[in-house]
């Protein structure tokens, strides 16, 4: 089996004409690489009527119906995260209950609030009890702030996770950008967080640095938006691990943190 723990799909909403085409070439990608499972968020509107990373309530619960109706459509391939944004306390904690009931199996942050905010702790809340990850969007050493998001890095991530020590936390995207050697320091003693190495950065060392950090038991195959680097990384692990320690990054380890018959069993 391979998981994909972070993958994104289009709707109707987004700026993409093409969004039917750019889903269907997803899966047909995935289908060579060998996906098992494609675990994805849709970010609202993708930034069309209000901005990416501070999605307007209404285009959150647009981008999740989306994404519900995508999992009905392929119920063999495609489970989901239930995208939300923390300015919004009450419509997430309504949101989130909604899209779990409803079959999605993960929590979404993107950079709508940083992880040190108090605000994230009601939907760390509601995962702990619920028994879902949260996939956090991280930038890896965030050294100045961008417009447009509020961005967190690997240490503000740690943070979250010391405050939430029952909740099961994904790093997204170590390759996504950024230093990832900062991130994988302050990951070492966080045993609930778990790395997405997912993300277009192909570093020399990067997957050695990443298996000496956090273990073979805390890494999780993924691809974002760029699933030829995915694969090239799935690719590098099977000459690098044993085909039992390949298992764990391929799938035991994303069906081990999200809840109990999400993913399909061996």
């Amino acid at each position: 089996m391979l998981i994909d723990v972070h993958a994104h799909f289009y709707h109707a909403a987004s700026p993409r004409a093409d969004w039917r085409e750019r889903n269907a070439s997803r899966l047909a990608a995935g289908r060579k690489i060998g996906v098992t499972i494609h675990v994805a968020s849709i970010l609202g509107s993708w930034g069309r009527t209000s901005p990416i990373y501070f999605p307007s309530p209404r285009d959150v619960e647009d981008g999740n119906t989306a994404l519900l109706a995508l999992q009905r459509e392929y119920p063999d391939l495609i489970r989901g995260y239930v995208t939300v944004n923390p300015n919004y306390t009450s419509q997430a904690r309504v949101e989130i209950a909604r899209c779990l009931d409803a079959g999605m199996v993960g929590i979404k942050l993107a950079a709508s609030r940083r992880a040190t905010d108090p605000l994230l702790d009601p939907i760390c809340e509601l995962a702990r009890e619920r028994g879902v990850p949260v996939l956090h969007h991280v930038w890896q050493h965030r050294r100045r702030d961008w417009p447009g998001q509020e961005a967190s890095d690997g240490e503000e991530l740690a943070a979250l996770a010391a405050r939430h020590p029952q909740v099961r936390f994904i790093l997204a995207h170590i390759g996504g950008g950024g230093d990832w050697e900062h991130s994988l320091a302050v990951l070492r003693p966080m045993t609930n967080v778990y790395v997405d190495l997912s993300g277009s950065g192909v570093d020399g060392g990067m997957l050695e640095a990443c298996l000496e950090a956090v273990g073979v038991e805390r890494l999780l195959w993924g691809t974002d938006l760029t699933m030829d680097t995915g694969w090239a990384k799935l690719r590098y692990l099977e000459r690098v691990l044993s085909p039992p320690e390949l298992e764990f990054v391929q799938w035991k380890n994303a069906a081990h943190i999200f809840p109990r018959g999400a993913l399909p069993a061996d």
